[in-house]
């Protein structure tokens, strides 16, 4: 039996996805005991303001006693490219990427905000 599965992601679109993830860059910004905010930088995306990071990670541990851990992870991106429609690909790639990198693999609630491409996700180890 033919499995009938299509690509939806045109050679283009995953050379630019592939491409970002290459470069893709972050620096902490700031710390404290519950939250962390990280800068994010990508080579063709960039904040139109300040000309700097293309967006921030905010992560903020919720701790439940001294073994259950749950994660808020808030991706913002700046870049009003980001925001257009056909970016929705570069977006979801990129805030996946983003969660295993800097969040690893706790359960985490994941809100993106860009726009258009907006969306929310719950990963869950187990």
């Amino acid at each position: 039996m033919k499995e009938k599965i299509v690509e939806m992601l045109t050679p283009e679109v995953k050379q630019q996805i592939d491409d970002e993830m290459r470069q893709l860059k972050y620096t902490k910004n700031f710390r404290s005991a519950s939250a962390e905010e990280w800068y994010v930088f990508l080579p063709s995306y960039q904040d139109p303001q300040t000309q700097g990071a293309a967006g921030k990670a905010i992560i903020h541990y919720d701790l439940y006693g001294n073994k259950e851990i749950f994660i808020h992870t808030t991706i913002i991106f700046d870049d009003p490219k980001l925001h257009q429609p056909e970016s929705y690909p570069i977006v979801y790639s990129i805030a996946d990427e983003l969660v295993n990198r800097l969040v690893g693999y706790a359960d985490t609630l994941l809100s993106v905000h860009s726009g258009a491409n907006s969306f929310q996700a719950e990963y869950v180890n187990g």
